[in-house]
């Protein structure tokens, strides 16, 4: 009768009497190469067998990969192995930090559904936010606005976009990303529920319940940044924005094919009730399923805790949380040029961003002549590319980290196709003659404009990783008046030369000085915020 046993890789003792099998049995093993501090074994006997008699012990066993050991002549009651002080190799410990869970594994831990919630919440930020972009169709014909008023109209959500992200950032850093999503969630909900009754009362209404959504989405990427920074290694980080930010745009996709639907069923303001009551129902899971750290989970199993503590454990700072209470210091975080390069990016990103998501219906409508469905249709398309490409994204990025590509290079290689390839796919849409093809370009556009998400939006997290909400906040905040400066300017742009190409153009140019930009001055290394400037010190 054999028993059977799996050790992995090697074991060290500290001394011969560490492991000792209690009687004269032979141990067989299945790919035993070494076996070392045994001078009494002959060597054709330590490639196969090791004989372990009694008073006799071994300091050392070396296996490859997966060994199996058959302890013959035992019965299984009566089996008893002593190790009194065994401890692993070096080599073994650096394969365990670097080992990475099955994907079965990954995908069925906690914080993979922490980040599926966010996905949802993100999903549902974009659906309140871009059903503006085709309810303002019809709007616009029922009471005569100009495209440069439907401009300032869908502009207005970003009047409101622009007030919260630092304020917010400052707060997801001091208090977790789980209770400022949940208020988060819950006034971009109610503002998207009662904007029917605010549309019908008065314009001034319907701008204050469009910026009152703004004001609450502008916590929702802040959040989402940290939750990822607590709960994911730096090794799993681009595949978890991937998921996240694959919410946000299937969010842009749902709201531009359902609100027509909706609109059809139960008048304009049908996907703002069905949308604002969705937004309540992920409120009620979110509260009940997810905390703000891994070590505040009910549910999380010792061995993902330990998992993810293990692998943060090699960068200082990073699950710290910002909870003094004072001013962030704004002046050290502008003095560094790894900070522009991410507001830069992000300023580029948010112009166009919301140029495409606020005006494509439209552009579709006027260019091509298509119908208020086809035209919400044509313009979802490049977001159902974006959604996929993303996780792709992610991936690759992880996948170029792990085989020992820099994190600075990773980030610039994913920045540059997310910027370059919109540049260019832009410049063809303007040669577009069919609604196929330039949804064909716009798609390729927004697709690999996904790939920016694993350099920018990733890099806040690194470069300051105890900073990065109100550091989000403050790139958010930039990139609201770019994008402000885009939605708005493109209906002026437009009445004035009487088309949009001229505008396309200008905003692939644009892309392409970006992309420069932050390939010049970004990193991929935490930077030190904490050393004061001159000057910038306490007077006694």
């Amino acid at each position: 009768m054999c028993c059977s046993l799996s050790i992995q890789s090697s074991i060290d003792f500290r001394n011969r009497s560490s492991l000792k099998i209690h009687g004269d049995r032979a141990i067989l093993t299945s790919n035993l190469t070494t076996l070392r501090r045994i001078p009494y074994l002959p060597e054709r006997d330590r490639r196969r067998k090791l004989l372990l008699c009694s008073g006799r012990s071994v300091g050392s066993l070396r296996f490859t990969g997966n060994t199996a050991v058959h302890l013959c002549g035992i019965p299984r009651h009566r089996l008893r192995v002593s190790c009194s002080d065994a401890r692993r190799s070096p080599e073994e410990t650096a394969a365990e930090m670097t080992a990475q869970p099955k994907f079965s594994e990954f995908i069925t831990s906690e914080r993979v559904k922490v980040v599926a919630m966010l996905a949802l919440a993100l999903a549902l930020c974009n659906a309140d936010r871009v059903v503006m972009s085709v309810a303002i169709v019809p709007l616009s014909l029922s009471r005569g606005w100009s495209k440069s008023f439907s401009g300032i109209v869908q502009s207005s959500f970003l009047w409101g976009y622009l007030i919260s992200p630092i304020a917010g950032g400052t707060l997801v850093d001091r208090y977790g990303g789980k209770v400022v999503m949940a208020w988060g969630v819950a006034l971009w909900s109610l503002a998207t529920f009662l904007t029917p009754w605010a549309a019908d009362s008065s314009l001034w209404a319907l701008l204050a319940a469009r910026a009152m959504v703004g004001v609450a989405e502008g916590v929702a990427l802040p959040c989402m940044n940290n939750m990822v920074a607590r709960w994911f290694p730096s090794t799993e980080r681009s595949r978890a924005v991937g998921i996240a930010m694959a919410g946000f745009q299937l969010g842009n996709v749902v709201g531009l094919m359902l609100s027509p639907i909706l609109m059809s069923q139960g008048g304009i303001y049908g996907p703002f009730v069905i949308f604002g009551l969705s937004g309540f129902l992920w409120l009620l899971v979110w509260l009940s399923a997810t905390s703000s750290a891994p070590d505040r989970h009910p549910q999380i199993t010792k061995s993902e805790l330990e998992y993810i503590k293990q692998k943060q454990q090699t960068s200082t700072g990073e699950n710290k949380r910002n909870t003094t209470g004072g001013i962030p210091p704004f002046g050290r975080l502008l003095s560094k040029m790894p900070t522009w390069a991410v507001i830069v990016a992000n300023s580029m990103h948010s112009w166009g961003f919301f140029v495409i998501l606020s005006w494509m219906p439209i552009y579709f409508n006027s260019v091509y002549h298509v119908n208020l469905k086809q035209a919400a249709w044509f313009s979802a398309v490049p977001w159902s590319m974006m959604a996929f490409t993303g996780y792709i994204a992610g991936f690759w990025s992880d996948l170029l980290i792990r085989r020992g590509t820099s994190i600075t290079l990773t980030r610039k290689i994913m920045q540059s196709i997310g910027f370059i390839g919109p540049g260019i796919s832009l410049i063809g849409l303007t040669t577009a003659k069919q609604p196929l093809v330039a949804s064909a370009w716009l798609s390729l556009a927004v697709g690999l404009k996904s790939f920016s998400h694993l350099g920018f939006l990733i890099n806040l997290q690194e470069i300051a990783p105890e900073y990065s909400g109100v550091l989000h906040g403050m790139c958010l905040t930039a990139g609201t008046l770019a994008a402000i400066v885009g939605t708005v300017g493109t209906g002026f742009f437009v009445e004035l030369l009487g088309s949009f190409q001229g505008f396309i153009l200008l905003t692939a140019i644009l892309y392409l000085l970006s992309a420069l930009f932050y390939n010049i001055y970004a990193t991929g290394e935490r930077v030190d915020f904490d050393t004061q400037l001159e000057g910038d010190h306490k007077v006694t």
